[in-house]
This record gives structure tokens, sequence and C-alpha cells, in this order.
């Protein structure tokens, strides 16, 4: 059984996910140079995604279900990108649909899917609660989460370690002298806000000797406006923050702009991280230091690990955890 994957071939050559896709799918944008590069990887690994691409072409009309909260978040576009191309790569078609985060949409999709017959679903959203995971169980087909998280570990999933990336990036900012570190939140309702990032934000500060100031945490629904609003709030109190984390980059965005604003300069007079490494944080000036989540190879990995289950392949770990990092640009202080 051939075990090498397209995440082994990009770390082979040295590339995105994205460009190896690229490459096995003959997509002509894709400088001659890497190109090369790449097969090279493939060759020396002994990658075959076509053997299994064949092995399904008795199966045309293979079907996936793709549920996510809004395709016109840059976060979950980028996550959406990534399944759709190793499904392309595998031969499957995608069934996309937005569910707003709303439970009973997101319900009602699942079964919707289900009854258009299609093979495996990858499910994205904030919270998922007791009741998805019953409905997951009874799915008569494989679902995978991406960028979601069952906190009883029971739906295969595929994630960062979300608690260690807000613990790294607020350690950070603690390496650096801060004391009055800022946290705008996600929807205090979903585990990865409530829980994991909340209890690496408290970890960082508490390890460190400085005491939770729950005036500091303010919480946000991911939207540039919230960020915004936040600030503005933070900004209110007597002692200051020097430096705000912020759970998203949209929001950092909003946080950035309204200390601008303020007539704050970033980073000297306050410093700001995000989360996700979208697009965004290039889009800002000055750019920002955000925790990289790999998005694109979630969306890649998840799909990858929805083939293994659809075609009852044996799969080692069904709870995948991707690494992270911290990208340093602009708006911390070298």
């Amino acid at each position: 059984m051939n075990n090498i994957t397209i995440y082994d071939v990009a770390r082979e050559a040295n590339v995105s996910m994205a460009t190896v896709s690229r490459v096995v799918n003959g997509n002509p944008n894709v400088k001659p140079t890497t190109r090369k590069k790449v097969s090279e990887a493939i060759d020396r690994l002994g990658y075959r995604p076509n053997a299994v691409a064949r092995g399904l072409a008795s199966k045309k009309t293979t079907t996936v279900g793709v549920i996510i909260p809004d395709i016109s978040s840059t976060f979950y576009a980028e996550l959406a990108r990534g399944i759709e191309d190793i499904a392309t790569m595998y031969k499957y078609n995608i069934i996309l649909s937005n569910s707003d985060q709303n439970r009973d949409k997101e319900l009602h999709l699942l079964n919707t899917m289900l009854g258009k017959q299609v093979d495996g679903i990858v499910f994205m959203g904030g919270n998922i609660t007791d009741e998805h995971v019953e409905e997951f169980k009874r799915s008569p087909v494989p679902i995978v989460l991406a960028a979601s998280v069952d906190v009883n570990e029971v739906t295969p999933s595929v994630n960062i370690n979300y608690e260690q990336a807000t613990y790294d990036a607020v350690s950070m900012l603690i390496e650096k002298g801060h004391k009055r570190i800022g946290y705008v939140t996600g929807p205090m309702e979903e585990p990865i806000n409530k829980e994991m990032k909340m209890n690496g934000y408290r970890r960082a500060l508490t390890e460190a000797g400085i005491a939770v100031d729950e005036d500091l945490i303010t919480e946000g629904d991911y939207t540039y406006d919230s960020g915004l609003e936040a600030f503005e709030k933070i900004n209110e109190l007597s002692d200051k923050p020097t430096a705000i984390f912020a759970g998203t980059d949209e929001m950092a965005l909003g946080v950035v702009h309204a200390a601008q604003d303020s007539g704050y300069v970033i980073p000297n007079d306050i410093e700001i991280i995000g989360f996700d490494n979208t697009k965004l944080a290039t889009m800002v000036r000055p750019q920002l230091t955000t925790v990289v989540q790999p998005t694109y190879d979630i969306g890649a990995v998840a799909m990858r690990l929805l083939t293994k289950l659809m075609n009852k392949e044996e799969v080692e770990n069904h709870i995948v955890e991707l690494p992270h990092r911290i990208e340093i640009r602009q708006s911390t202080k070298a």
C-alpha cells in the first residue's frame, strides 16, 4: 500500500500542496523549474495519485458534499480551495453549501447531501454540538471536520493546536516586555475560542506571573467591524493595553484601523498579532504579524483523509494536527 501523500511530496519539494496539485493535474500555471522539482520529488517518493484515480474511474459520478459556514470569508475560501484541489485530483465532484453557522441549517444541509447520495462529507462549523456528533454517527458515509473541533474526538478532523498557537503568540508579546495584553476573541460559544484559545491566553499570562484582567478580553464575531468595536472598548480602559492579540486576521484588521484612527502608531505605540495568516494579513499597513494556520493544507488533508475513509483504507489517526508557526511582519517590533 502506497502511503505517500501530497503533503509528503510538498514537503520534499519544499512547495505548497497547491503547487503539487497543479503539477499533478497538468495545470499550466507552474514555472518549469518548479514543475521539474515537484516531478522529481514524486519520482523519488514513489507518489502515485493516478493509480488511485484510475481505481475510482468506475465510479465516474463520485461526489463529495462540503458544508461551509460562509464561502465569502477569506479563511473559508482558502480552506475550500484546498478541499477542491484534492477532490479534483482524486476525480471527485463537489457540492458546496453555505450553512451560516446556523445549527438547524447545518443539520438540514447534512440530510440534504445524504439524500443526494454523496460518498462523503467535509464539514466546517464553529460549534460542533452533541447533536451534530449524533447525526454524524448516523451518517451512512464518512464525515471529516476541517478547522472544526469535536471536543470528544469522535469525528475525524484536521486542525492545528489552537491552545498552543495562542499560547505561543501571547508568550511572544510577554517576552517583548508587555504586561497589559488585550485579547479580541471570536464567539465564546465555540469551543475553539471558549476553551482552546482562551486557555492558551490565560496559560501564557499565568506562567509569566501576570494576573489575567477580564477587562482586557473582548468578544467579537470574527468580523472587521467587531475588531473596530473591540479596540474602542479596550481603549476606554484607564490602564490601556500595550499589545493586542486578535483571534482572527479580519478582527485584527479592525483593531489596527481603530488604533490608527485613535492616533496610535503601530507597532511603536501598540503591537498587534492576528491569527490565520489569510491574504488579509499582507493587505494592511503595517503588514500583520499573525499565527499561521495552514488553511489550504487543512482543507487538502481533510479531503485526503476523507478519500481514505471512503475507500475503506486503514487510517492510523483520525484526529490530525498540522503544525502552526508565527509569521513575523511589521505590526510587532523587530
